[in-house]
């Protein structure tokens, strides 16, 4: 006898559950010792790898025997008329250790007092024990019209099972939703097809979220339910063996389906072992946890949790499979069939179009024609009325994948369709991403393949590498579209004038294909990129030029966000990388595609302005000629030549405006575009003598929200504003520091929302002016107090500083990185302020758990820092970083 079998043997005993309810007074806490015992067996059994299947119905069983004991010793005695019914889950007979009971208690009529009164015993008793506890008390009228109402109360009564009562009342019930009564099968098949789109919605259509919901995510345990309850309603039956019978499965789909459930059950029942609860979500607080409990470690650069993530996703992915073909095969069968004749029209000697779905014209197409695998999704993009591939040809793809062997990608006929897919004018990404989901698109790129289901155990990168690189191509595509031109107008108006956007989409396919492998992914990928195109018959110009944006995938984004864009210097250098606009053109709009799809927190109008200022920047100077740069004083004359005009517009008196520039070096003017200028200008000119701090803000269309501070330069100044707008959950994405010969200082802040949405409200830049204003006046703020976010705590990185010498503009570079929290840049600020080191620029970026700062700093002389300078600040920041942050502002 097993461990499990024992311990149930002693637990379900029935004279014990008697004796702990013969006295009213300890019957929940006994109950609850037992409950206790029985959990302790389950952990014991699952630690010893039973089945979890074992698992889960023997926890059902267990409940069943206790709502019975409850049930039948109650002090005051339930109707006799009444039936205690499981529904729901619990109804199935499968119960995890934190799941909710769901329990129906089924009345003849409306309840009397006393029998109310012992309903409301009975549940409260259940309540005491600690049992999670989800019950109605309903008749079988009200039982109908409540399901007639809302399909999920429908479905949960479809999987009722009786405990104890009547059973010609239970029968009933039963009658009474039948499909002759409500919900016939295909209407309750297109709620349950509609709830599912939602539900997948709600987790942006994807499985491959860093913190997948197991359950009602794309590919989790409700799209496997959902299939059950179909099968239920239409068969009568819930097991999911009579679909192989009645041909909707084959065996070996079965099976996929069956393990599929057993691993995703399994991942649940340690999640709620591990929680105490009814937990959900694959957090990353219990990752790590669970991959060491399941047997992974780290292996060189692949961490245990990535390998176990991996094996998650792909499970998910193979049920998501499986989910889309039956849907569609009880589309076919329970909608169409009914109200459509089938119409047959001939596409070509392979396929043809039943109704409105498309079709093999025999089974052995694709044994006579493998490259008609490719053939079909390329058929589908030109004809986007379709609404997809017939259940049955669907199941041919997938058990004909082997055929995609290195004989079938030397091809011709092969390579040519695949790039001819890539040159339609539309449905390229609906294609892909069907590849994708049938297992095509990996197999025909096996270094995509080895990408799938890949995750980086961190915050930055929130979805697999195929996921991303599927969302990035999307980003590409509605770059193309007319009707998403005023999402982003730029990139849309470049795209507009590429020669050839296949050149941007396999950049794109390949940009990340190499990581997981070792190495500069970078580096690897731009080879495989370039061995692919070549083999796909691009000419060697245009294989370079895929190649060089896989390779170079990420100067834009680090030059724009790293560097001070507003040195000719920098803006030079990056040119002569970049050689001509076309390369320019493809760079960009891939880079705008990038961040987008990597994590939806981390693209924000202060990130397009970096990115598309540098754009046109160097787009200007490639036009002019990379032998003739716009110098610093051309610059300088002509920004304020334009600040001047637009101030006379604004009748600003004009020798205001130049009593106020002569205190302001060159630098200033470098560094702010004409309407900043004019912003700080008619700010200051306009405001009354003493009236400091002068705190103004704004929202601009290219560069978010701007904040301006004016006021007498004093020590603590940034540390000061830092922590007072980290107090307000605001985040800090850059800053300019300058102080005029005057002795004051002009600080401009971009600012972003915790959320990462600009801080538009009037209200709310007042609270921000005003709170601020208070601050910088008093001298002195609180502490930070805003807690640390859940996943920034589950990632370790240490702090790093590094100097870099830049010569030519006489200051010393910083960089900062450090684990992101609230007060980060408050404690810079202050070692800032002890070490006497003056700040000019400051880029700010946050990637995910990760900060990642860019400070330009001189010393009190306006000079590079010396290298006992930078030691003495070393040691400054790494004593304020790592150390508890206590503002002393």
């Amino acid at each position: 006898m097993s461990l499990l079998t024992a311990t149930h043997s002693a637990l379900l005993d029935s004279a014990a559950l008697e004796r702990a309810l013969a006295d009213a007074e300890p019957v929940a806490s006994t109950l609850r010792a037992l409950l206790a015992q029985h959990d302790a067996s389950l952990r014991q059994g699952f630690e010893a790898n039973l089945p979890v299947t074992q698992l889960v119905r023997a926890r059902a069983a267990f409940i069943d025997r206790v709502l019975l004991r409850v049930w039948q010793t109650q002090a005051s005695p339930l109707p006799a008329s009444a039936g205690l019914i499981a529904v729901g889950g619990y109804g199935r007979g499968e119960l995890h250790p934190g799941s909710d009971i769901d329990l129906l208690i089924l009345l003849e009529g409306a309840p009397a007092e006393p029998a109310r009164r012992a309903i409301e015993q009975f549940t409260q008793l259940l309540w005491d024990t600690g049992l999670a506890l989800a019950h109605s008390v309903r008749t079988v009228e009200q039982c109908a019209h409540e399901a007639a109402r809302d399909v999920t109360i429908m479905t949960s009564l479809m999987e009722a099972r009786l405990l104890t009562g009547p059973p010609a009342l239970f029968d009933d019930l039963r009658s009474a939703i039948a499909t002759h009564a409500i919900w016939p099968t295909p209407e309750f098949f297109q709620a349950k097809y509609d709830e599912q789109r939602r539900r997948h919605h709600k987790y942006h259509d994807t499985a491959y979220n860093l913190e997948p919901n197991i359950k009602e995510g794309p590919g989790g345990l409700r799209d496997i339910q959902t299939i059950s309850w179909i099968t239920l309603r239409h068969f009568g039956s819930n097991h999911l063996h009579d679909l192989v019978t009645h041909g909707f499965l084959t065996e070996s789909e079965h099976t996929l389906l069956r393990e599929g459930r057993e691993f995703l059950w399994r991942i649940r029942f340690a999640l709620h072992l591990l929680t105490g609860r009814c937990e959900d979500r694959l957090l990353f607080d219990y990752q790590g946890t669970l991959a060491t409990q399941f047997g992974y470690h780290d292996e060189g650069h692949r961490l245990a949790v990535e390998q176990l993530m991996k094996r998650y996703y792909l499970a998910a992915m193979e049920l998501g499979r499986l989910n889309e073909m039956l849907l569609q095969h009880f589309q076919e069968s329970l909608l169409y069939a009914a109200t459509h004749s089938a119409e047959i029209r001939p596409i070509n000697k392979r396929f043809h179009l039943r109704n409105d779905v498309i079709e093999v014209v025999h089974p052995d197409v694709f044994r006579r024609y493998p490259f008609a695998l490719l053939e079909i999704f390329l058929l589908l993009a030109q004809q986007p009325k379709l609404k997809g591939v017939r259940a049955s040809t669907i199941r041919l793809i997938r058990d004909h994948r082997y055929l995609i062997d290195q004989a079938f990608r030397a091809d011709l006929r092969c390579r040519m369709l695949f790039m001819e897919l890539l040159r339609q004018p539309q449905g390229i990404m609906r294609e892909l991403r069907r590849m994708h989901r049938y297992g095509v698109l990996g197999a025909y790129i096996p270094s995509f393949g080895a990408v799938e289901g890949q995750m980086q155990y961190d915050l930055f990168h929130v979805y697999t590498v195929d996921e991303h690189t599927l969302f990035l191509l999307r980003n590409l595509r509605r770059f193309s579209l007319p009707e998403f031109s005023q999402e982003f107008p730029l990139c849309s108006e470049i795209f507009q004038r590429l020669p050839k956007p296949e050149i941007l989409y396999l950049a794109g396919l390949f940009h990340d294909i190499a990581k997981g492998r070792g190495g500069d992914h970078s580096t690897l990928g731009a080879e495989d990129a370039l061995g692919f195109c070549l083999h796909h018959g691009m000419s060697a110009h245009d294989a370079r030029i895929v190649a060089w944006l896989v390779r170079h995938h990420l100067v834009l984004s680090r030059t724009a966000q790293r560097e001070d864009i507003q040195d000719p210097e920098v803006i030079a250098h990056f040119a002569s990388a970049v050689c001509d606009n076309t390369h320019l053109d493809y760079l960009y709009l891939l880079t705008v595609a990038d961040i987008r799809a990597t994590n939806s927190t981390l693209w924000n109008s202060w990130k397009g302005a970096l990115l598309s200022e540098l754009y046109l920047a160097t787009a200007a100077l490639l036009r002019r000629g990379l032998g003739a740069p716009i110098d610093q004083t051309e610059r300088i004359r002509t920004t304020q030549a334009e600040a001047r005009a637009l101030l006379h517009a604004e009748s600003v008196d004009d020798h205001a405006i130049t009593l106020f520039w002569d205190a302001l070096d060159d630098d200033y003017f470098l560094r702010h575009e004409a309407d900043e200028i004019v912003w700080h200008t008619a700010a200051v000119v306009g405001a009354t003598a003493g009236n400091q701090p002068l705190v103004r803000i704004r929202h601009s269309a290219q560069r978010g929200t701007e904040l301006f501070i004016y006021t007498r330069d004093q020590k603590n100044l940034f540390a000061l504003t830092t922590a007072a707008l980290d107090q307000m959950a605001l985040s800090i994405v850059g800053a300019r520091i300058v102080t005029a010969h005057t002795g004051y200082t002009l600080d401009t802040f971009h600012i972003l929302e915790e959320s990462g949405e600009s801080a538009l409200t009037p209200q709310r830049m007042h609270e921000i002016v005003t709170f601020l204003e208070h601050t910088l006046a008093q001298g002195e703020t609180g502490p930070v107090t805003r807690r640390v976010r859940r996943h920034v705590r589950h990632f370790k990185v240490p702090t790093q500083i590094t100097f870099t010498d830049d010569t030519r503009n006489r200051r010393t570079v910083l960089e900062v990185i450090s684990a992101d929290r609230p007060g980060l840049l408050s404690a810079i600020g202050h070692a800032l302020m002890a070490a006497g080191v003056q700040l000019q620029n400051a880029k700010i970026a946050t990637l995910g758990a990760r900060a990642e700062d860019i400070f330009f700093i001189t010393d009190a002389h306006n000079q590079p820092l010396s290298p006992e300078q930078q030691w003495q600040l070393q040691q400054a920041l790494l004593h304020s970083i790592d150390q508890p942050l206590k503002n002393q502002a």
